[in-house]
């Protein structure tokens, strides 16, 4: 019944479902391509090592995956998505529809017959259910033509079904939360090193998205290099509006430096182990020296108990450097978001 000439595009998150979604599909000799949608909330590191992930996800998996910057579209709906947001500020029912449609825009140029997702009706509580996953296709513009392997026999039969493009016994009836059906198709295929499905997308965790939250309560124009920044380190906003962020580790350290834009202050201890700072907006000498205070007092206690330390503040190409002690004041905390 497979015709092996036959595409399918699969929406690709990189977890669990997602995989053995494509890898059901070509088990029935379908060639699957995978697209990987990201934003500034998931996926945009990627961007940085495109070549290195498509190169992983082949060896590791088995599947042929390419990446699309959605960074414009999503941006603008996160503000005022119609289907509302979930416990946090995830607005995932207009995010399925938004890929979707994208996705669905793509099928004619890479000669797709229909698209697949790794949805598994009752799996999550907002985008999952039966009647949301029949408002996502209709919104998308996608019914008949979404094909979700690990859950089809507990749905309508799509096109690619009835015209024979694809074997529906083949198909699974995965449905609810319990995870266990998932781990043993995996172990089947021999899918070992996959990632654990707590999600990727940070508008799902509780700090982080009150923080994209406040943002955008607070800006007219939303910019992707600031919600980047808004999601590393230990976050400050001072009394004039300047933005100060302190990493906590040396990964955070390291998208810090990455991150600084014209005009910012990068600030990084001279000759002792301690944090990475971004100072933003600042055109003030006292805050700079704030700043670089803020940076000793998180940086490890050994490190500055001798006295005074030397930190290194460079913008535009210009340093200098500033000798300091850890800020008596524990005031600033209360800038902290």
């Amino acid at each position: 019944m497979t015709n092996n000439q036959t595409t399918a595009l699969a929406l690709y998150s990189g977890g669990l479902d997602s995989t053995l979604a494509c890898r059901v599909m070509m088990a029935q000799g379908i060639r699957v391509l995978a697209v990987k949608f990201v934003t500034p909330f998931f996926g945009y590191d990627l961007l940085a090592r495109e070549d290195e992930y498509i190169r992983e996800t082949k060896e590791k998996f088995g599947i042929d995956v390419f990446l699309k910057d959605v960074t414009g579209l999503y941006l603008k709906m996160v503000r005022d998505p119609a289907h509302g947001y979930g416990k946090n500020f995830n607005p995932c029912v207009d995010c399925k529809i938004l890929l979707l449609s994208e996705a669905r825009r793509m099928m004619p140029e890479l000669g797709a017959s229909f698209l697949v997702t790794g949805e598994v009706v009752g799996q999550r509580p907002m985008s999952q259910r039966r009647d949301t996953l029949r408002t996502i296709e209709r919104q998308s513009g996608c019914q008949g033509i979404l094909v979700r392997p690990l859950c089809a026999r507990n749905l309508e039969p799509t096109k690619a079904e009835l015209d024979g493009l694809i074997d529906r016994s083949q198909l699974l009836d995965f449905s609810g939360r319990n995870r266990k059906p998932q781990m043993e198709l995996a172990d089947k295929f021999g899918i070992k090193d996959y990632p654990s499905p707590a999600g990727g997308c940070t508008l799902t965790d509780p700090i982080l998205s009150e923080r994209i939250r406040e943002y955008y309560e607070e800006h007219d124009e939303i910019v992707a290099a600031e919600i980047q920044l808004l999601l590393v380190g230990r976050q400050f906003f001072m009394p004039s509006g300047s933005w100060l962020v302190v990493g906590r580790n040396e990964a955070d350290n390291r998208r810090i430096e990455k991150l600084a834009q014209p005009g910012d202050w990068l600030l990084a201890p001279d000759d002792f182990p301690g944090p990475t700072v971004i100072l933003r907006s600042s055109h003030d000498r006292n805050e700079l020296e704030q700043a670089a205070g803020i940076l000793a007092y998180y940086s490890k206690k050994s490190a500055v108990r001798q006295g005074p330390v030397k930190v290194v503040a460079k913008q535009d190409g210009q340093s200098i450097v500033l000798e300091t002690s850890p800020l008596a004041d524990h005031g600033f905390q209360e800038w902290q978001r």
